[in-house]
């Protein structure tokens, strides 16, 4: 087998392209393949769909495609591509079968691409190893993730997680709608105002949003109304995060803490260092203790601090979320409510009026039983793919760089 006849397969060109000739180059380790195609060939206009044969009415320039490499010697494809004079679209270049229109790379290498950009997720990581630019790089993930989002077929999403993504200090923020039943990115926009969301619900069929079965959030009031706008039976459907909620009693029981601290401190005789240090074993759940700490809380415990009081508040409404019935959820939470209101802690009175402004569809988990988990874990993901890329202060890339590495999209060529 000759070098035109290893090429011609290795490109899987088929009539009526051939591998014209074979040049290497020792020095810059460089292979050079000349295509060309027989005369007298008929082509189709690229535009049209099942559009008549044209006869060839002259040639580009020639192109040049990057391949992959043989054996370390960087590998280009050459061809003048036919053009032909289409009625409806003028005079266009045909297709060829070994590289997307206006691609600067085959078919082959831009899987490539794709395949190590997966592997690093940064762009830089790419250009280092297969020594193309940035902007070229960049290119591939956009072409990528407008392919796959063109293959992406229609569909309902029973269970949405709605969440919001700072993208930079100073409050620039993004909304991101995901698919809780296979932890992938639905929908990503600017900002995390009501019309943020409505974007999304306003790419959906009323079939697919009456299909929507339960979206879980916080209780931000914006994403709230957004969802009561859009989706029939809203109010029903809509499910306040669980841990959303246990954070702000986190945060309750850290002010008690801090506010404790403080007047032991500024105790006569030297101040009292009995909190000192103690800031993460209250944010623990009672199971979740780490063991070499657990003798020291279960003394803080039981001391009568008013942090211990609010620590034990908190871990007694995580038994909300064991009911499987709203009316016996909601008997648990007067309970508690009760408890919380008298324990004259004032962060602990303002987060359960809080939850108790909100509290059907806190209990909307009973019926449901979803969180927003897999949010934030692609949540923690989106944040791993910022640092790794050292940030990214295009909005747009990176969206792109979202969609591609976690839309769950087919992305190859």
């Amino acid at each position: 087998m000759n070098d035109t006849e290893l090429y011609q397969r290795v490109l899987g060109l088929e009539e009526p392209w051939f591998v014209q000739r074979v040049e290497m180059s020792v020095e810059p380790q460089r292979m050079d393949i000349h295509l060309a195609h027989r005369e007298g060939v008929k082509w189709s206009c690229p535009q049209c769909e099942g559009g008549s044969a044209l006869a060839c009415y002259d040639h580009a320039p020639v192109r040049t495609w990057r391949h992959l490499d043989t054996c370390q010697f960087q590998t280009h494809v050459h061809a003048r591509v036919p053009r032909v004079e289409c009625q409806e679209h003028g005079v266009v270049n045909v297709a060829v079968p070994w590289a997307k229109p206006q691609a600067r790379f085959t078919l082959l290498f831009e899987r490539l691409i794709i395949d190590v950009l997966k592997v690093t997720h940064t762009i830089a990581g790419v250009c280092r190893l297969l020594g193309i630019t940035w902007d070229e790089g960049m290119a591939v993930m956009k072409r990528a993730v407008k392919r796959g989002q063109e293959r992406k077929q229609p569909r309902t999403v029973a269970h949405l997680g709605v969440d919001e993504k700072a993208f930079r200090k100073g409050h620039s923020y993004m909304t991101i709608v995901c698919d809780l039943d296979t932890s992938t990115v639905e929908y990503i926009t600017e900002d995390r105002k009501t019309s943020s969301l409505a974007e999304y619900f306003e790419t959906r069929t009323d079939e697919q949003l009456a299909g929507i079965e339960a979206i879980a959030m916080d209780m931000w009031e914006p994403y709230v109304q957004a969802t009561m706008d859009h989706v029939p039976l809203a109010k029903e459907k809509i499910v306040f995060d669980k841990f959303h909620i246990m954070k702000q009693m986190n945060e309750a029981v850290d002010k008690v803490r801090r506010s404790e601290h403080r007047q032991l401190k500024a105790a006569p005789g030297g101040g009292d260092d009995t909190l000192t240090g103690t800031k993460y074993l209250w944010l623990y759940g009672k199971e979740n203790v780490p063991a070499k700490s657990r003798e020291k809380f279960k003394a803080l415990r039981d001391q009568s601090l008013r942090t211990g009081r609010a620590w034990s508040i908190k871990e007694t409404l995580r038994g909300l979320w064991d009911y499987q019935s709203m009316g016996w959820g909601r008997r648990f939470f007067n309970k508690w409510f009760g408890w919380a209101r008298r324990s004259a802690l004032e962060p602990v009175k303002k987060a359960a009026l809080t939850f108790k402004r909100h509290l059907d569809n806190i209990l909307t988990y009973c019926v449901h039983g979803i969180t927003n988990a897999a949010a934030e874990s692609l949540n923690s993901r989106i944040m791993a793919l910022k640092r790794i890329s050292s940030g990214r202060r295009n909005k747009e890339n990176f969206k792109t760089a979202v969609y591609f590495f976690h839309g769950g999209l087919d992305v190859y060529p």
